[in-house]
């Protein structure tokens, strides 16, 4: 499920704060996805639990 990401404003990032602030940036994004994901999924499962 990739997103499309368009180059031009990534570019223009990079020239005005730095490659590394602009790759913290995307990962952190990437993984928030994914922390909330995991996070719903351990909710589904204590839910499970209780229900047994």
């Amino acid at each position: 499920m990739m997103e499309t990401i368009s180059i031009a404003p990534i570019i223009a990032a990079v020239g005005q704060v730095g490659f590394p602030i602009v790759l913290t940036v995307y990962l952190l994004i990437r993984f928030e996805k994914k922390i909330d994901a995991l996070s719903t999924s351990i909710i589904e499962l204590i839910h499970e639990r209780r229900d047994k």
